[in-house]
């Protein structure tokens, strides 16, 4: 069986599993690092007081949350994403929250959506572009519904640096690609970014790189390894008691202090010519 994205196929996921996934989002929504790196672009948007922002492929609506809970934030937001489930547990995390007069959610494809051209003034893609069947469509789309002179905000991982400590370097750099390849339909997407964004008509104005890295303990790559390891095994990508072998040493490492994980993540900010 081929590997298969789960978040590119959620709406073919069973009730269960896409609670799990609703579970990863939160979980690393919470996580401080990686939180942060979100702040890191947001005071860099610029955002006008009336600030109209839209967030394709949205997730459980956790980026949108963290944007209507800061300070500098008076516009309005809305998320988007293809699963049912996800719009759902947006809806209630924001109201929970409180913030569900800021922020609004609704089921949309990414890669062909009904806003009229020029209406928002950021469009943001939040480890999303990683995931998609066509990114060069979903871009296309995302460059069509900003505003001349608005941002296209993209934050997503260079996955093909993801990487767990393991003794056997060589099943572990098996398991490193296993792990990316079943989880992400693009792992090396944010690569292409500085080929793919003037073809749209994006300027590119700013742009870094972050690591994400845990030495010791683990709490962000402890639930990405959870969440995603049963999909190597359900593709059969590696034997299936060599990746419980793996992810029990894993969780070993982490409970002895022995741990480590890391990760590269990139931001782009273009602006529409």
């Amino acid at each position: 069986m081929a590997a298969r994205d789960p978040h590119r196929f959620i709406n073919e996921l069973d009730e269960a599993a896409q609670e799990r996934l609703v579970s990863r989002l939160e979980s690393r929504a919470k996580d401080p690092v990686f939180a942060s790196l979100f702040d890191k672009y947001a005071i860099r948007l610029a955002l006008p007081p009336s600030a109209q922002v839209l967030e394709v492929g949205c997730g459980t609506g956790a980026t949108l949350r963290l944007l209507a809970s800061r300070d500098d934030f008076t516009g309005t937001a809305i998320g988007v994403d293809q699963c049912r489930p996800f719009i759902d547990a947006a809806n209630r995390f924001a109201k929970a929250e409180n913030v569900g007069d800021r922020i609004s959610f609704g089921i949309g494809d990414a890669h062909s959506l009904d806003f009229p051209p020029a209406t928002f003034d950021v469009v943001i893609a939040h480890t999303l572009i990683s995931h998609v069947t066509d990114p060069a469509r979903v871009l296309s789309e995302m460059a069509r519904m900003v505003r001349p002179g608005g941002t296209v905000a993209i934050f997503d991982g260079d996955y093909s640096s993801l990487t767990y400590a393991f003794p056997d370097h060589g099943f572990g750099h098996q398991m490193d690609v296993a792990l990316a390849s079943a989880t992400f339909n693009n792992p090396r997407i944010m690569r292409d970014l500085p080929r793919l964004l003037p073809k749209l008509g994006l300027q590119l104005k700013n742009a870094w790189g972050d690591a994400v890295v845990e030495i010791g303990s683990g709490r962000f790559f402890k639930s990405f390894a959870e969440t995603y390891v049963p999909y190597v095994k359900m593709a059969n990508l590696l034997p299936a008691q060599a990746v419980d072998v793996w992810l029990s040493e894993q969780l070993k490492a982490m409970e002895n202090g022995t741990f480590f994980a890391a990760c590269n993540y990139y931001t782009y900010l273009a602006h529409r010519i």
